[in-house]
Formats: structure tokens, sequence, C-alpha cells
């Protein structure tokens, strides 16, 4: 069992966290990468409010509030710029650098900004950041992001730049305090690191060995959100069923969804990202036989080729892979199934890509994350023969896309006429208020859009919705009333802690409403880990704005 700290972090209030006139100093955390990454951004936002700063969106409103002749507080751009990186592929490098070349010229106009740059990217670069981007305040790694309030601190009183990379972790992420964008869903790391060695992954080595947390710590982590108001949480891993590897329960995983799916008030639970090599048949039943885990999984093919998977090192092979699937459908009927594939890895032979045009069409996938290889230095794949040209990746890359867009298409239509539970969400929708609609995620984690019929109870984000589908296309569903009904809410604790966060927000008391207590406080018996107030919004597994699929 790891020793690694389970214990609340205590994160001190900061000296710098008000300028000299005494204003508090603004933070904007932004995010690049997986659903990891956003995880540790609530957890990096959480000790900047801890230590004293003020989120920079937010931040001219509440000055106002307090002093209503307060005119010139609300700044072009926040004080402290804190970025958190990915490391994946080539692009996250350009993002980055492109994303500092920008900072630099707004830090001059800005006396005072502070810019910090931490995550996997930066546990790869150390000192490379601020020899490309000296103007960079502050440089810290996966294994210590409740170092950055100090390190920020330490930076301005010695008008230098602080860089501070740990080689292993210490306190898990998630003793640190959170700050969340949603009232009705949130993350829980179950783990970190990976023991896997696939040739075009640099992760294991700026994340470590995998460390697993205890079963109870993760229980009461799922009852704290709980009695927050969520009534959803997606438990986080490199590799969420090889859990239990450190203290030798290969079952353990299974044996977690089921404990998770018996807390009170719980009402989805997801999970992101397995590995097809340790999926087994008691996470298989454990799925099925609990009614909160939702009928979704993430299920990584990264090619239809065996021997691309070979060289990959991707313990597995295509056959193993839909094998996975088609008990997983025995199991769980309505399942969607996502999944990643690279296209053009190191030596793919036009034959190895019809391999996983094949295993595509098999296996009907609801939606793929489809990523063209990025050679990464310091990885095997980057130093194998055989690297394919741009222009071969691209035509390849394009041919995937068109056909899993046509299968999602397919699969999208075939759930019209259908009636399907959606949690209602808060911008989910681009165009909502155009059209008149909400929207949300079924229980698939399909994305609806809704209308709201006249005369209908308006739903509030964590509410639950039940709609009849209607139309559908290859990313979405539309649920439009046929016939004028009113819509079918049910109300719950999440759409009650919605309530609660915009009456605090407009400074107007709250009321108890369903799983409350006198004022709006938590229920009674609820675990309570002594962190910050609690929220996160449900995303993408990765950026689906980055040009990359």
């Amino acid at each position: 069992m790891t020793r690694t700290t389970e214990q609340p972090t205590f994160i001190a209030p900061s000296d710098v966290a008000h300028d000299e006139s005494g204003r508090q100093r603004t933070y904007e955390v932004r995010t690049f990468g997986c659903q990891m990454n956003v995880h540790d951004s609530e957890r990096l936002a959480g000790a900047m409010e801890a230590a004293g700063y003020i989120k920079f969106e937010r931040a001219a409103a509440s000055a106002l509030e307090l002093d209503p002749d307060a005119v010139d507080v609300a700044e072009e751009h926040p004080d402290v710029v804190v970025l958190n990186t990915c490391a994946v592929r080539e692009n996250a490098d350009n993002r980055l650098y492109g994303t500092l070349g920008h900072l630099a010229s707004v830090k001059r106009g800005q006396e005072g900004m502070q810019i910090a740059v931490g995550g996997c990217l930066a546990q790869k670069d150390k000192e490379v950041i601020l020899k490309k981007a000296p103007w960079v305040d502050v440089v810290f790694g996966t294994h210590n992001m409740g170092a950055l309030p100090g390190l920020l601190e330490r930076a301005r009183h010695n008008e230098e730049a602080e860089i501070e990379i740990l080689e292993s972790l210490e306190t898990f992420p998630s003793t640190l305090p959170t700050k969340r964008d949603s009232t009705y869903s949130g993350w829980v790391s179950i783990s970190v690191g990976c023991n896997n060695t696939c040739t075009f992954c640099i992760v294991p080595a700026l994340r470590g060995k995998e460390m697993d947390r205890r079963p109870g710590d993760v229980l009461r982590e799922v009852e704290a959100l709980v009695a927050d108001g969520a009534i959803e949480v997606t438990l986080l891993g490199q590799n969420v069923n090889t859990y239990g590897v450190e203290f030798g329960d290969r079952e353990a995983f299974g044996k977690l969804l089921r404990a998770a799916g018996a807390i009170d008030g719980i009402e989805r639970i997801r999970f992101t990202s397995p590995h097809p090599a340790a999926f087994t048949d008691d996470v298989i039943a454990a799925m099925a036989e609990t009614p909160a885990v939702m009928p979704q999984l993430h299920m990584p093919l990264q090619s239809g080729s065996d021997r691309i998977l070979k060289a990959m090192r991707r313990s597995y092979r295509s056959e193993k892979f839909l094998g996975i699937l088609e008990r997983v459908r025995a199991a769980i009927p309505d399942a969607a199934i996502s999944t990643d594939i690279i296209v053009g890895f190191p030596g793919e032979t036009e034959d190895d890509f019809e391999e996983t045009l094949r295993v595509v069409r098999e296996a009907r996938f609801a939606t793929a994350f489809t990523f063209q290889y990025s050679k990464r230095p310091g990885t095997p794949a980057a130093e194998m023969d055989d690297q394919i040209p741009k222009e071969v990746v691209q035509e390849r890359f394009e041919r995937l896309v068109a056909l899993q867009n046509q299968i999602c298409l397919e699969e999208n239509q075939a759930q019209i006429g259908r009636e399907v539970e959606v949690l209602v969400a808060n911008g989910e929708g681009r165009k909502d208020a155009a059209r008149h609609r909400m929207s949300g995620r079924a229980r698939d984690s399909r994305l609806v859009h809704f209308d709201v019929p006249e005369g209908s109870e308006i739903p509030r984000p964590g509410d639950l919705v039940t709609v009849t589908v209607t139309d559908a296309a290859s990313f979405h569903l539309v649920a439009d009333s046929v016939d004028g009904s009113p819509l079918k809410v049910r109300r719950t604790i999440a759409g009650d802690a919605w309530d609660r966060a915009e009456a605090e927000s407009c400074g107007v008391p709250t009321v108890g409403g369903a799983g409350t207590g006198v004022g709006g406080s938590a229920r009674a018996g609820a675990t309570n880990l002594g962190l910050p107030s609690l929220r996160a919004a449900t995303t993408p597994i990765y950026d689906v704005n980055d040009g990359e699929r």
C-alpha cells in the first residue's frame, strides 16, 4: 500500500494574494488535455482560493458588490494566469508556447502579472520552459500542485522565477481544496500514474508508477460530493480497472463500483479510462448489476492491427478487444461504447490501417476520439524507423473520421423514438438560447438537446428530465415535443444545489430543498471531508477543439 498521504492538505493564506492597496489579486486556470488535467485544474483553483486569490471572471462583480463606487476594479486580464499543460501530442507544445508568446505582451502591459506553468509538459520540459519563455514566473510539475501559491509568493518576493519539479508524488491531488464549476457532477481520482509501457506514451514518465487511493478515502470523497449536491461522479485513473494493484486485489475496481453505487443519493457513476488488457468479467458484472453505473464505456482501441498493437506494446489483440465489447453488450444491451484510435503509428501499412477500419466497422462505436500519431521525444516510438509521411497520415485520418462519423450518425438515428433520461447541464448546448432549447447528457452520455414546451416547469441544471428522441445528428440527439405536452421533470438535490449556488452568488439567503436541511445545509449523516465547496463540469474526454480529430 502506498505511503502517499491522504490527509487533507492545508493551504495557508498567502501574503501576496492582495496587492498593496488591499485588493484581492485575481487568477485564471487554463486547462490543456485530458479529464485528469480538468480534475487537477479544479485542485489548482481550490488551492489558489484557499490562499486568498479570487477567480478572475467574477472579481469585478464581487468588488462592485462590496463597493458600488469601485468602477475601476475590472482588470482586462487576471493578475495570475496558471497554465495546466498536456504532453501527449506535439501540438500541446505548440499550444503552450503560442499561449506564452501571447501572454508575454499582455504581461508587459500589466504591472505585477504572474504566469505559472504546471502539469505534464512542465514535468517534462522543466528548465526548458524558462529558457524558451523567461517571462514565466513559476514552473511546477504533476507531483506538487499544492505548492503553487507558495511558489507564486516566493517569485513575487524574490523577483525571480521559481521552478520546483518533484520526481514522485508526496500527496494525492484529491487532498487539495477544490473549486468546481458544476453543482451536479464531479471527478474523483482513484489512482495516479501508470505501470504500462506503451511505446507512444509519455505519461508514465511524467505521472509515475500507479499509486492507488484507499477504497475508504475514495468512497468518503464520493459521499462528500453527494452531500454537496452532486448526483453524478466520474472515477478517474490512467488505467482505472487496474485499481487494486498496490494492495493485491485484482477485483478491487469492480468492488469499488458496487460500493460507490450503494451510496445514498448517487444517481450516475462513470469511469475513465480502462485498459483492455486488464478489463475483466467481474467489472462487466459490476456495471450490469449496479443501477447507478451508467451504460457507457470508454475503451481505447488505439489500432485494429495486431502487428501495430504489438509495436505499441498494447498487451491485447483485436480479437480480445472485440470480445470485450461483445460481453459488455450481452450484459448491458444499451451500452454506448467510445474509443481512442491513433492513425499513422510508425510502420503502419495500408493493410494495418484497413485492419483498423475493419475493427471500427465491427465495433460500431458510439463515438471515437481519433488522433494523428504525434512523435513525442523520450518515447520508444519516436526512435522507430518508418515514420509515416504527414500526407499519408492525413489521408488515412480523413477516411477513418468519415467512416466513424457515418457510424455515429447511424447509431444515433437508431435512438429516434426512444425515451431517454437526461441530466440537465449548464452550457452543453452552444445554440440553446437561439433555438429555445436546453441540453444535457443521457444515461449513455449522448448529448441531447430538448425543447421546453410552453407552460412546462423549467428544469434547473442538475434536474432530470424524461424526453423522447425525435431527431439525430452524428454528435447529438434532439428531443422536441410533438404534441406540446409538459416536460417530465424530476427535481433533484443537484438542482437544489444549483439554486443555492445561484442565490449565494447574488447574496440571497437560501432555504432548504430536496435532500437538504434548514438553510440548505448538507443532509444529516453524510460524510464531510472538511474541504471547500465542490463544483465540476462534465466534459468530453479530450479537448474537442484542438484540431486533432
